[in-house]
């Protein structure tokens, strides 16, 4: 019996109108929210020296989620899940899940304590909230106003390690 190969892989150049096109469909997106990706992308791919990951899971040969992570600077072990958008036609089929799950063991394996995911607490981020709950996060903090009048940032936090 074969093992099915790992949907899950390093993003590639060649990904990133996949990812834009990923971002744009989930709707929770500003249009420079997802140019500011494209540049981060585009930096990424540019440099050689990077401890940034950008991860894309694809189904039969398509991309259809991404998730991006980098460790917090001057701290010690302290990481932070900055993205993770899957297409809405695959919401629900564990996809996100998978992601989170990979992102975690990952920096397990690199002796990662702590991963932080910032949010909206704006309505049409409900979902998302709901998502990083069911994952075992646990809401830390929230600063009211934070991206703009009525929008608070809503932070999560996961121990990856016993402290």
């Amino acid at each position: 019996m074969t093992q099915a190969p790992n949907p899950i892989r390093e993003t590639m150049p060649a990904d990133v109108g996949a990812i834009k096109s990923i971002a744009v469909a989930t709707g929770l997106f500003a249009e420079q929210d997802v140019a500011a990706n494209e540049d981060m992308l585009t930096g990424f791919f540019a440099s050689e020296a990077n401890d940034h990951h950008w991860l894309t899971y694809e189904d039969d040969g398509t991309p259809i989620a991404v998730a991006y992570y980098a460790p917090e600077p001057l701290t010690d072990g302290t990481w932070n899940l900055l993205m993770i958008a899957v297409h809405p036609s695959k919401h629900g089929q564990g996809v996100g899940t998978a992601l989170s799950n990979h992102v975690e063991q990952a920096l397990i394996a690199g002796g990662a304590r702590i991963l932080l995911v910032d949010t909206s607490g704006t309505d049409d981020f409900e979902r998302t909230r709901a998502f990083y709950d069911k994952c075992g996060y646990d809401l830390e903090a929230r600063i009211r106003d934070y991206y703009a009048p009525g929008d608070d940032k809503i932070t999560f936090w996961k121990a990856l390690r016993p402290t």
